[in-house]
């Protein structure tokens, strides 16, 4: 069954390898050649995302995490307190989502001791934090599973992410006229306060109880003697519901258009595409109640059906046709530098997959 110290060593060797998004090559090298040492069928993708099949008896599970981590993440210091985890504090600890992918090998490792070889396929991907690029680059069309967890959740084991929102990505530039900020001011179209008129009439952060909104970066300027001819926006806006979606887009829109319209001489350019597609699954999908089955066998509490605010993997699996839940590992604080994970959550997270496994291969 599970080991707890080879979990351990197995989650600290990989938080000591930087791999921020855009650098995993050395994690990505790393994960394919364990997988082999397992007896996996193994393919490194263009993207370097690894994939992995065990051609086995029941009916295929794939397993997926991703191996990137968010700054600052590299020369992780990793310190073990009472059972829990934590980085020194200079840098995030990378249980998001490095936690994930130890679990998964260690469910493998053990399945193998135990002489067992359900038919389980395995989606270690790159660029998750960078707007889910490795699942996207990934031929979905190369697995026989059409049923997965994603091992990329916080919070209780028995929360299940069997919703999640789409989220359209906004990139706006809005041009106005350079002029000397001392000699000749009211020559010059200031593009900055073009956008600070926008922006107060756009409505952003929890729109309602299904739909976000964010303006997150904002770039203009040349020189504090210049009236600024050019500033670029990024954004994005989410929600559960599409046509929410498209109405919260349009509207902030409109209100660049109406900025850019009332300072004549000003100009725009706004483009919007789809980052990712939502997904609900209904309670009575076969891979949550496979889940609430292994819950139950655990003796854990029956499945809490959340709604997450934040795409995974899991859009980009469902979207291609495999039903993906994400679950917890037991990842806490994530994307900060007082991230931490216990021990034991890993452990019951291992035993959780186990679990599922036998239950999917013997229903």
């Amino acid at each position: 069954m599970i080991r707890q110290e080879r979990l351990l060593d197995t989650f600290l060797e990989l938080v000591r390898i930087d791999s921020p998004s855009s650098e995993e090559a050395a994690i990505s090298a790393l994960l394919a050649e364990r997988l082999r040492l397992l007896e996996m069928d193994v393919c490194v993708d263009r993207a370097r995302n690894v994939l992995g099949r065990w051609h086995g008896t029941g009916e295929p599970l794939l397993l997926s995490a991703h191996m990137d981590t968010v700054v600052p993440g590299k020369q992780v210091k990793p310190e073990v307190i009472d059972g829990v985890v934590h980085s020194d504090g200079t840098t995030i600890l990378g249980a998001d989502d490095k936690s994930g992918v130890a679990v998964i090998l260690e469910v493998l490792a053990a399945l193998r001791e135990e002489g067992l070889m359900p038919t389980v396929e395995v989606a270690f991907s790159v660029g998750e934090e960078a707007g889910l690029l490795g699942a996207k680059a990934m031929d979905t069309g190369w697995f026989q599973a059409r049923q997965a967890l994603v091992l990329d959740g916080g919070g209780p084991l028995n929360n299940l992410y069997n919703a999640a929102p789409a989220s359209d990505k906004m990139h706006a530039v809005i041009h106005g006229r350079a002029a000397h900020a001392g000699v000749n001011p009211e020559d010059g179209i200031n593009a900055i306060v073009v956008a600070s008129h926008a922006l107060v009439k756009m409505r952003l952060g929890r729109i309602d109880y299904e739909t976000t909104a964010n303006i997150g970066r904002q770039r203009g300027g040349r020189a504090v003697n210049i009236v600024p001819d050019i500033v670029e926006l990024w954004g994005e806006a989410r929600s559960h519901d599409r046509s929410k979606l498209d109405t919260q887009i349009a509207s902030m829109r409109t209100a660049l258009e109406e900025a850019v319209a009332s300072h004549p001489g000003a100009s725009l350019e706004v483009k919007v595409e789809r980052s990712y597609e939502a997904y609900r699954l209904p309670p009575t999908a076969p891979i949550i109640q496979r889940v609430a089955v292994a819950l139950e066998a655990m003796g854990e509490e029956p499945p809490m059906l959340q709604a997450s605010g934040g795409g995974s993997d899991a859009n980009i699996l469902n979207q291609g046709g495999i039903a993906a839940i994400p679950i917890s590992t037991g990842m806490q604080a994530v994307h900060t530098t007082s991230e931490f994970i216990a021990v034991v959550d890993m452990v019951r997270c291992a035993e959780l997959v186990w679990h599922t496994i036998q239950t999917t291969a013997h229903p």
